[in-house]
């Protein structure tokens, strides 16, 4: 049995628009208005009908699909699931959507590096490498084999203060989000223990933790980060065994943390025992500010990767752990895939060896800080927040718009942002506000349009608005 044509009346359930609409899949679904094998509208037909953005429907569909009540099949569509209970995951990292048909559109929801000579210092590389293979390649890698990488990786992290980092505290990863689930995998323990992070955060987060059967709860965040003061109730509440959070570059707020909120925040980490995983992902430029691994070394995780400052392809990440945590760090990675596979544990070695992997990572910068430049000074008139080097900003909006009615209307313009709701937690609220990331991938002039394009949007709130 197949129904296209559900069509709920979100005026009946308050709050934003994305649970709402949840609610209503709920309700429809327990009340036998959709059932088993129902099949749903598509993302952009519902959101249509519903005068809402694709990006609402898509959080709701994926809300429900985690609690078991849809199942998402690549290439037929979104249905109601059948009774059964699902196992694993139940829904996608992320919503692909192929712009290929739509090549007017110019994409601002995820940083896009710039080609800077990737391809290029990528194939010099691997022409050194084939020259000396040998026997090597002939076995599984190891973690003893991943040595020199993770020595080379502590001089990558120079311009790091980190407190003391040798080879031995290096757990090289599959990128950023592998790293957060190994380390999830390695700290958390019980059937439903606690994982603290910031309440606009990083939608990869939750995805790991609920891997590890883990629940998530959200922090209270200030222009400066994470509030010390909430994060206390939070652990006397909660009983957490791990804190999340991006000190550095906050994801989405592009808030920085200053040192002495941070000797606040690794203070009640210590006393109350909490794991910390500092996610430094995004943060590309050189810091001058200690991280809370050198003030807590014995339980900060830190994890960065590759991707946003070489390449997104290579899938290469690294944790730093905490003191005397390496081996218990490579076991738990010994465990998932044995080691990196060798060519890219050889292609990375040689690009940072070389000085190929700087030079990379400062052309990909400047190019980034140039175009972040264009943006904050096309949006100058409105309250941006955002730091030199970081491939985003944060733009709240001006009185009388909502996240989803401005990225509605700015896709209809031909500009694709995220909204503050999707980086919500589940039970969280989100401001009206906007994440617009660095497309370095599209002509400047395309660019500079597209930029234009959300000025003039932010300058003219409707004046009859849907709530």
């Amino acid at each position: 049995m197949t129904d296209t044509t559900w069509r709920p009346d979100l005026t009946q359930f308050p709050g934003p628009k994305y649970l709402a609409l949840t609610r209503a899949l709920r309700e429809a679904i327990r009340a036998g208005e959709l059932p088993p094998g129902s099949q749903l509208p598509t993302v952009r037909d519902l959101a249509w009908d519903l005068h809402v953005t694709p990006g609402t429907v898509s959080r709701a569909y994926q809300l429900a699909t985690q609690e078991g009540l849809l199942a998402a099949t690549v290439g037929r569509g979104t249905f109601v699931a059948a009774r059964a209970p699902r196992l694993g995951p139940t829904q996608a990292l992320f919503q692909e959507r192929d712009l290929s048909s739509e090549p007017w559109l110019v994409d601002f929801r995820s940083p896009q590096l710039p080609d800077v000579g990737q391809g290029a210092a990528f194939s010099a590389a691997m022409q050194r490498i084939s020259a000396d293979l040998g026997h090597s390649w002939d076995d599984y890698p190891t973690q003893r084999g991943e040595a020199p990488l993770r020595a080379a990786m502590v001089d990558w992290l120079s311009d790091r203060r980190l407190g003391g980092v040798t080879a031995d505290d290096i757990m090289l990863t599959h990128g950023g989000q592998n790293a957060l689930l190994l380390v999830f995998l390695c700290c958390l323990r019980g059937d439903r223990p606690v994982i603290l992070t910031e309440d606009l955060a990083y939608p990869g987060i939750r995805h790991a933790a609920k891997l590890t059967r883990a629940d998530v709860v959200g922090v209270e965040i200030d222009r400066e980060g994470m509030v010390p003061e909430a994060l206390e109730a939070a652990c006397q509440r909660h009983g957490a065994q791990i804190l999340v959070l991006t000190p550095e570059a906050q994801n989405p707020t592009a808030s920085r943390m200053g040192a002495e909120r941070r000797a606040r925040i690794a203070e009640i980490a210590r006393r109350y025992d909490l794991q910390v995983v500092e996610d430094d992902c995004y943060s590309i430029a050189e810091s001058d500010l200690p991280s809370l691994r050198s003030f807590v070394p014995e339980r900060t995780w830190y994890v960065a990767s590759l991707s946003k400052s070489i390449s997104p392809a290579l899938r290469f990440g690294y944790v730093v752990c905490p003191v005397g945590m390496g081996e218990a760090g490579r076991l738990t990675a010994q465990h998932g895939f044995f080691a990196l596979a060798r060519p890219v544990s050889d292609l990375v070695l040689d690009l940072v060896r070389s000085g190929a992997a700087a030079e990379l990572r400062r052309a990909v910068q400047a190019e980034f800080s140039s175009r972040l430049q264009i943006l904050v000074s096309g949006l100058q008139r409105f309250d941006v927040r955002w730091q030199p080097g970081l491939p985003f900003a944060w733009v709240p909006l001006p009185s009388g718009w909502r996240g989803s009615t401005f990225a509605r209307t700015a896709e209809a313009e031909g500009v694709l942002v995220r909204q503050a709701d999707e980086y919500a937690l589940i039970h969280g609220r989100a401001p009206h506000a906007l994440r617009i990331a660095i497309a370095g991938a599209i002509p400047l002039n395309r660019y500079q349009t597209a930029v234009e394009t959300l000025a003039r949007l932010l300058e003219k709130p409707p004046s009859d608005m849907a709530v």
